[in-house]
């Protein structure tokens, strides 16, 4: 996972709110001695970690045992640098529902592979039903603006945040690009997730619902090869279903591939498209906001 691959540096990362002055220029969330903003708590001892994360990760790849027998050794290293990134990144995420919570904000994580339809998904959200969630968005891509202005286009509020070779966000992109959003209390925060069927299942944002969009053409074993995805999934939605009579592709088959994987999630067909099913899937997002406003901050 992250700690072997190298991705998510620092110096890479880039925070663009779509459409303002700034646009282009990396925004770190302002510190407030009121203990509001999600990210504040961890500030003090994330550069620190970092930098121990890739020395340590340089070092083992740069000086191998000349005679292979540290492979144990490093893997053991591996291990334990991944199981650092991750517990730091659940304190942050700890952090980032409490606050979320305090205001009263539903944040659903939308993850799936690159062309699973998750923007025109969103886009389609927004013009139909943006407005009454007062929905905003955190966008991530590796690279480029071009889904965060299709968003804006949609007419909503957007933060872009691109990450380099970072083949996922975490907790901490998460907390600044909600300092940057500063979503309205009572509202709805999509993140749409770097396109990415492995790391965006292990690290945890803070949200407070798992969307995993997977289309038609990706075929029906896809729950089956990436487990870990579909079984962190609150919702699975089965995207372009306009494209069935086309295709040699049974729901059927999907449906019982995710239940296999997990049998908790529940499961929507739609066409972000053509607009089929999409009735029932705002009808969750109302839910989760009901439900949200409901509980007493």
């Amino acid at each position: 996972m992250c700690a072997t691959c190298g991705c998510g540096r620092e110096e890479q990362i880039r925070f663009t709110t779509v459409g303002a002055p700034q646009a282009g220029q990396r925004r770190q969330p302002a510190h407030r001695d009121d203990h509001q903003h999600p990210h504040e708590h961890e500030h003090e001892h994330e550069h620190e970690h970092e930098h121990e994360h890739h020395s340590e990760h340089a070092h083992e790849h740069e000086h191998p045992h000349p005679n292979g027998s540290g492979h144990s050794q490093l893997s053991g290293r591996t291990v334990l640098l991944e199981q650092r990134i991750l517990a730091k990144n659940d304190r942050q995420a700890d952090l980032n529902r409490a606050w979320l919570a305090e205001r009263q904000v539903a944040v659903v994580n939308l993850m799936s592979a690159p062309g699973s339809g998750k923007t025109t998904l969103l886009e389609r959200t927004i013009a139909e039903v943006g407005p009454r969630f007062g929905l905003s968005v955190i966008e991530g891509d590796q690279e480029t603006l071009l889904d965060g202005e299709r968003i804006r286009a949609s007419g909503c509020r957007v933060v872009q945040i691109n990450t380099g070779a970072g083949c996922h966000l975490d907790a901490d992109m998460m907390a600044r690009g909600l300092a940057e959003l500063a979503p309205s209390p009572g509202s709805l925060v999509v993140v749409e997730n770097v396109g990415n069927l492995v790391c965006p299942a292990l690290f945890d944002l803070g949200e407070t619902y798992r969307v995993v969009v997977t289309s038609v053409t990706e075929g029906a074993d896809k729950p089956l090869k990436y487990p870990q995805m579909f079984a962190a999934a609150d919702l699975v939605l089965i995207n372009k279903s306009d494209l069935l009579p086309y295709l040699d592709v049974e729901v059927s088959e999907f449906e019982k591939n995710v239940r296999q994987v997990n049998p908790a999630a529940q499961l929507l067909t739609v066409s972000a498209t053509h607009g089929d099913g999409m009735i029932a899937w705002y009808g969750r997002l109302e839910l989760l906001v009901t439900r949200l406003t409901a509980t007493p901050s």
